[in-house]
């Protein structure tokens, strides 16, 4: 409930007290979400937001949406056009206009515009036609405009922390507009997919993920907060760039780095409290595996690329087991690329292993190998090996050339997370196959560039027996007379489904089994029709009903663990999911 009381001539909205938040735990301060969707809302901002201020306002405007009663109302006669469109039409004429787009960059960029004009359209069309677009507003159109973003900002769509706000970085929270901020996603653009460096362009990244939190999620967007830390760059091409919009200076390391960290951390757990979930993304590995270690006993984090990518890729595996037969256990696994990708799934793997047949972690982490620049991780190289990796030093002989560990290992599958393009080669596909009846192959690696290989090349050189998954979209494929359709094992099956039932469920803390659950609620969600057509992922037309059923199986599993601060747990977590997702559809103005 909430009362509306006069403040030095404006309208202003105080919620009362003891009324809790809505919606999976934010205060729905504008009780639009509170509201059915009939029932008529206002548009707060400071004021009433009215006339040509509520036309600017992304939050509020509907364009050619507002009725007739709403343009007396609001005063916005002779501020539109005539013409009343309903928001089914204002999409189908916004889908129009962005496939005559040739270029997927200017797709992005209208996409983006949309978003700050007119923010439930944005909503609206992405999740009605999520295959088309999830392509554009994320991987693989994201890195490009990471790339480009010097050229293309026009407005600020997150918080810049860099080290000149060294000191004041609470106050800097606090000049962000909305106060009841639940989920986070922060980078400091060293290892933006598979681009490396790109410093405070990688704002695109956090922008992206958020956007598809409440797309695919149902996160609200007044909810969710985008960050870079700029602690400069060692891009020697953006430091001359004119264009840059970043810190001109050599990427700050060591103990400024981590103080700059820890006041950004303890800032924001000041500012949002004790349940704000924090996602890490696109930190190099060194900063990444430390802020994990360091952060995940204090505060409700989750770094993405590490375990994000690894629950995805165990519920594909999961999934894919129907179709090769047999239990992970049965399997053997052969990693190319051994940063926080590889690492992340090959510790997953292994615990799921030792969760299904109660060997110890030790023993189940050597049915999985790693193969990294150097080549075949093994025990003989333990002293010179990063502290990540030397879980995964397994007694053999070395090896350098990833072909010739194939040979060796002999794995049942083959997983690429290098961010290395063209690795798995006609050689190493044919090998796979030589000795696997239907080889597993998951090229990771993002953007489309750095795949390990193409859908075609894996369906052609195994002579379509391949099950094959990749991290960017391919299209599907003729081979032999019929067609395969490529999985895409994309982190946005899991981290919006992941972080609603962390917020619905008001966890404290990240757990592992946490993520195992996610897994497992994503393989189950893999259909017979799927498995028909080689694909060990759902379609992302279900995605939302896919998040709800993540967001139950993790919150059951924070209330199993005692992590969970919302009492009392409610019956039916699918239905209780649902109805705290965002809808996207236009609210009646009063």
């Amino acid at each position: 409930m909430e009362k509306t009381v006069m403040n030095g001539g404006h309208y202003s909205v105080v919620e009362e007290e003891g009324k809790a938040g809505f919606g999976g735990g934010v205060e729905d301060v504008y009780g639009e979400d509170s509201a059915t969707e009939d029932q008529l809302v206002t548009p707060w901002t400071i004021s009433v937001a009215s006339g040509y201020t509520l036309l600017r306002d992304p939050h509020h405007n509907k364009g050619l949406g507002f009725n007739e009663k709403e343009r007396d109302a609001h005063y916005l006669r002779g501020l539109l056009p005539p013409a009343v469109f309903t928001q089914e039409l204002q999409e189908k004429r916004l889908m129009h206009n962005l496939r005559k787009y040739d270029v997927p960059l200017h797709r992005y960029m209208a996409m983006m515009d949309l978003q700050e004009r007119n923010e439930r359209l944005f909503y609206k069309l992405l999740i009605d036609n999520v295959e088309e677009l999830l392509p554009v507003v994320y991987t693989p159109t994201v890195g490009e405009a990471c790339q480009k973003y010097g050229s293309i900002f026009s407005r600020p769509q997150g918080l810049y922390i860099s080290l000149k706000e060294k000191g004041k970085i609470l106050e800097v929270l606090k000049n962000w507009p909305e106060k009841s901020i639940q989920v986070i996603v922060v980078t400091d653009g060293e290892r933006i997919l598979g681009l490396g460096d790109l410093g405070c362009q990688g704002m695109g990244i956090p922008v992206g993920k958020l956007s598809l939190y409440t797309a695919l999620g149902g996160i609200r967007p007044s909810a969710c907060l985008p960050v870079t830390i700029d602690v400069g760059t060692n891009n020697e091409q953006l430091l001359k760039d004119e264009f840059y919009i970043g810190l001109r200076q050599k990427r700050a390391t060591g103990q400024e780095y981590a103080e700059l960290l820890d006041e950004f951390m303890s800032a924001v757990k000041q500012n949002y409290g004790e349940k704000v979930l924090v996602q890490f993304e696109d930190f190099a590995n060194h900063n990444a595996f430390e802020l994990l270690t360091r952060y995940r006993s204090t505060h409700l984090v989750f770094n993405d690329d590490i375990q994000g990518t690894a629950s995805v890729v165990l519920a594909g595996l999961i999934a894919a087991l129907k179709l090769v037969g047999g239990t992970l256990a049965d399997h053997t696994f052969l990693f190319l690329g051994a940063g926080e990708a590889g690492t992340g799934i090959a510790e997953l793997i292994a615990l799921e292993i030792s969760k299904q047949t109660k060997a110890p972690l030790e023993e189940t982490r050597k049915k999985i190998w790693l193969v990294d620049s150097r080549g075949l991780i093994v025990s003989s190289r333990k002293e010179s090996l990063q502290h990540f990796k030397k879980p995964w030093a397994h007694e053999h002989e070395p090896v350098k050339a990833l072909l010739d560990a194939v040979k060796a290992i002999k794995p049942t599958v083959l997983i690429g997370s290098s961010g290395v393009g063209k690795t798995f080669t006609k050689e190493v596909v044919e090998a796979m196959s030589s000795f696997n009846k239907k080889p597993l192959i998951l090229a990771l690696s993002n953007p489309t560039s750095q795949s390990e290989c193409t859908a075609e090349e894996a369906y052609t050189w195994s002579k379509g027996r391949a099950i094959f998954a990749s991290g960017s979209p391919f299209d599907p494929v003729e081979y032999d007379g019929k067609v395969f359709v490529p999985g895409q094992a994309n982190n946005a099956y899991i981290f919006p489904g992941f972080g609603l039932g962390l917020i619905i469920s008001g966890a404290i803390r990240v757990h592992d089994d946490m993520l195992l659950a996610a897994s497992e609620a994503l393989a189950v969600q893999v259909a017979q029709e799927n498995f028909d057509k080689g694909l060990i992922y759902p379609p992302f037309t279900n995605i939302r009903k896919i998040s709800a059923h993540i967001a139950a199986k993790v919150a059951a599993k924070a209330y199993e663990l005692g992590l969970a601060s919302r009492l009392p747990r409610p019956k039916d977590l699918v239905k209780y999911a649902e109805s705290c997702m965002y809808s996207p559809n236009y609210r009646s103005y009063r």
